[in-house]
């Protein structure tokens, strides 16, 4: 009979040995190309949060759940307060006259070595004005112009009060322009021929204007 060549045990089972690593490296390289195909490119954060929310379910009966919206003016406990609503929907009207002291936009000046009650008299009228310059229409460069030329004029007469209608510059983007610089040229440059300013009258302009008296 013929002989069959054995092969030894040894060989066996290193030959298994290698089979062995071949497989484990094939699975790792499966496990890594599952993994990346599953991350795959970077997302935005929509597809982000709908791929986490996929398997999120609605709760119905939460549609039916009212939502109340907080009001934003809470009505005043302060007894009065209909009174106080009244007097300022009468003001704002006409029916009850503005205190105009009473606003910011009123404004006074008087020299420190005259009495301050002088203040008082000449916002009531109680000087009569003797002349009057309107700047309405006028850019601050021919405003002062026109306030040095009439200041001057008021001097050479020996005017006691006259009256400087500059505005409240409510349309300007840029506030009172006019008026500011009247304030600034009166208590700056003409401090020493002014005695005290305060604003006008309602009748003679208000806040738009200024009674003005010289010394």
């Amino acid at each position: 009979m013929g002989t069959r060549k054995r092969v030894s045990d040894t060989m066996v089972t290193g030959s298994f040995k290698d089979l062995k690593k071949i497989i484990r490296r094939r699975r790792a390289k499966a496990v890594f190309k599952q993994v990346a195909v599953e991350e795959g490119p970077p997302r935005s954060d929509e597809e982000l949060f709908r791929s986490r929310m996929k398997d999120v379910q609605e709760i119905e009966e939460f549609r039916s759940i009212p939502v109340y919206n907080k009001p934003d003016v809470y009505p005043s406990n302060k007894p009065g307060n209909n009174e106080d609503i009244q007097e300022l929907l009468d003001t704002v009207n006409g029916r009850i006259p503005l205190t105009l002291s009473d606003t910011q936009e009123y404004v006074e000046w008087i020299d420190r070595d005259y009495r301050e009650d002088i203040i008082g008299s000449l916002h009531e009228g109680r000087y009569s004005v003797q002349d009057c310059l309107d700047l309405h229409g006028l850019v601050v460069e021919e405003a002062e112009k026109e306030v040095e030329r009439f200041i001057g004029n008021a001097l050479k007469r020996s005017y006691r009060c006259i009256r400087i209608v500059h505005g409240r510059g409510l349309s300007s983007p840029h506030g009172p322009v006019l008026k500011d610089s009247v304030i600034k040229w009166l208590s700056g440059r003409y401090r020493k021929y002014v005695l005290a300013f305060v604003t006008a009258r309602q009748c003679d302009g208000g806040l738009g204007a200024l009674y003005i008296l010289l010394k």
